[in-house]
């Protein structure tokens, strides 16, 4: 054979490798992906089955990833679990996450959609803070300055993401800040608040209606992070003539829609309305 010849030959070899490599790979990653979604681990019988993979390649692919300290496993009970690597890893992507800039396209895409502003605000103790804006070309058209702030119970950035907050959060809040009436239409009622909350939480969207400012109409609807709390809340706002209670349930399911894409782009969860029921 000449020499030409024995590299040809051998290059099929070298592909095969290489795709088996690339197998090994895709299934490790899917092992991983397994555990980290049982916090309390798994048994090797179980990750097989879920795997759909033989015992012993199991076996083999764990013992891979454990020898790189991605997971662990615990003799006494006999369950494998994702080890500090793996959380290393998963901790820097949420410290590079940059959940302003990731929303900038949607705000430009919701005042694309509905020829209003959309703003993008977070929680600071009671109240929001907004952060991002992409700006309405309409004459008459809702501004907010970047880094103003609004009370959590008289805003729409604010309510939706006072409703997901956990119980004891929302009565330091509500405690904390009070509930002045910043205009006529503000809800000022414990009572009231509470079952607004309710209803936000149902719906996916919280509305306001002139409760921040008179002639102006508001829709918002939170940013969930990884562990299902708010991050921030997105909105779109404009006068009242443009946006009439007729419009207010169409648009509500716009921005919440459009917040659920970006917490999935963001790794976060969206909490289930069961979590929050006494």
């Amino acid at each position: 054979m000449t020499e030409g010849k024995r590299r040809t030959a051998g290059r099929p070899a070298s592909g095969k490798a290489s795709g088996g490599h690339s197998q090994s790979l895709v299934r490790g990653l899917n092992l991983l992906e397994r555990l980290s979604a049982h916090p309390g681990g798994l048994a090797l019988s179980d990750i097989a089955e879920q795997s759909d993979l033989a015992p012993s390649t199991t076996h083999r692919l764990l013992q891979a990833l454990q020898s790189q300290g991605f997971i662990t496993q615990d003799e006494s009970l006999g369950v494998w679990r994702i080890d500090v690597k793996t959380f290393r890893i998963g901790n820097s992507f949420l410290e590079a996450r940059d959940f302003v800039g990731t929303s900038r396209p949607y705000l430009r895409r919701l005042t694309r959609e509905t020829g209003e502003t959309a703003n993008l605000g977070v929680r600071d103790g009671a109240t929001a803070v907004f952060l991002a804006q992409s700006e309405s070309a309409q004459m008459m058209r809702m501004i907010t300055r970047l880094g103003s702030r609004a009370p959590l119970h008289a805003s729409g950035v604010g309510k939706a993401l006072l409703a997901w907050l956990p119980e004891d959060e929302l009565d330091w809040v509500l405690a904390e800040r009070g509930l002045d009436g910043v205009t006529v239409n503000t809800m000022t009622n414990p009572t009231e608040v509470r079952r607004a909350m309710a209803e936000i939480r149902y719906s996916g969207y919280a509305c306001d209606r002139e409760e921040h400012a008179i002639g102006l109409h508001c829709v918002a609807a939170c940013i969930h992070n990884e562990l299902g709390t708010p991050l921030a809340a997105i909105s779109v706002s404009g006068p009242v003539a443009r946006i009439p209670d007729s419009r207010l349930a169409s648009l509500g399911e716009l921005v919440r829609d459009t917040a659920h894409a970006i917490t999935a782009q963001l790794g976060g969860r969206i909490p289930s309305v069961d979590d929050y029921r006494s």
